[in-house]
């Protein structure tokens, strides 16, 4: 199956695209008006399109639910692993998001580093996270 990015962002020639999918069989939603849980799975591919090795150390994501609550999720690397890219060169992950609410949202940025020592940050472009609506 083709992934189809559906969102991205450019910083500093650093490319973020993002597809994200909505995983009936991962969530249960419960009855009308009542606790459930949707969940999303999304494929982030991080082209470096620059002329310079770069690293990514940290990740900080501002997630949203339906309610408006904002989860702040930062860390070190990206599931596990501080990717060095080298110009020319892409990784790829694919990682998932829980809510309580059949829609939201999610944006943010990574923490990259130069060979040089120098800090950047590169933005996660914002994306929805919307469960398709069901007959009730």
């Amino acid at each position: 199956m083709k992934e189809l990015f559906q969102h991205a962002a450019i910083t500093e020639g650093i490319t973020v695209r993002v597809a994200a999918n909505y995983l009936p069989e991962q969530s249960c939603p419960g009855p009308r008006g009542g606790e459930g849980k949707w969940f999303w799975v999304y494929h982030i591919r991080i082209e470096n399109g620059s002329d310079e090795t770069v690293q990514l150390l940290t990740r900080h994501w501002r997630i949203t639910d339906g309610r408006g609550m904002v989860n702040l999720v930062e860390g070190d690397g990206v599931v596990g692993e501080q990717p060095v890219l080298r110009p020319g060169q892409s990784h790829d992950y694919v990682s998932g998001c829980p809510l309580t609410t059949p829609m939201g949202s999610m944006e943010g940025h990574y923490g990259f580093v130069r060979e040089t020592g120098e800090m950047f940050d590169v933005a996660i472009p914002f994306f929805p996270l919307a469960a398709p609506a069901t007959a009730g």
